[in-house]
């Protein structure tokens, strides 16, 4: 699978956990390069806290865009750090 970007490649995984039609890419599968930390926060009942990425490609930022769980609730462990994307970001094989 690839999480694809303004025509950049942001991850790249033969080893992605689905969670709620979501691609979660593992950690050391994602380039770093393109991604910035951004303050936002979202909760999740079953998964927990949210932490969030801009994904910035060529000066363009699309703030937001990437999500993971660093401390994921008991449920959700499996999932500790590994990178899903939306707004845009297109995943495809």
């Amino acid at each position: 699978m690839k999480a694809i970007w303004n025509d950049a490649t942001i991850a790249e995984s033969d080893d992605t956990i689905v969670v709620e039609g979501n691609h979660y890419f593992p950690p050391d599968s994602v380039n770093r390069e393109y991604l910035k930390e951004s303050s936002h926060r979202s909760q999740c009942p079953w998964k927990g806290k949210a932490s969030y990425y801009d994904v910035v490609v060529d000066d363009e930022v699309n703030r937001d865009a990437a999500w993971y769980y660093p401390v994921p609730k008991k449920a959700a462990k499996h999932i500790t750090d590994y990178v899903a994307f939306y707004k845009g970001v297109e995943i495809k094989e």
